[in-house]
């Protein structure tokens, strides 16, 4: 992983900080699970989800909408398997 990588996915690790305790779970989770095997793909759908406020990330994450873009619907499922989503709502 070159540098620009390691900052990138840095800086989306950073804003995977949220102010609703579920949704710092699923990330957490999120985190644990992915690793350093982020792929340019994924980065780009976490950088359009986190774009999204809070209360609205935790609507498509709980599985209360459907997200349009495919790329974020998969995104969305990862999460949602983490194992947490369902558990709060």
């Amino acid at each position: 992983m070159n540098e620009q990588q390691r900052a990138r996915r840095e800086r989306l690790r950073w804003h995977c900080r949220r102010a609703l305790l579920e949704l710092d779970i699923v990330f957490l989770r999120f985190w644990a699970a992915q690793g350093d095997t982020l792929d340019d793909t994924t980065a780009s759908a976490l950088e359009r989800l986190l774009e999204l406020e809070d209360h609205d990330l935790w609507a498509l994450v709980s599985g209360r909408e459907q997200a349009d873009d495919p790329q974020l619907i998969g995104l969305v499922e990862r999460l949602r398997g983490l194992g947490t989503a369902g558990d709060h709502t």
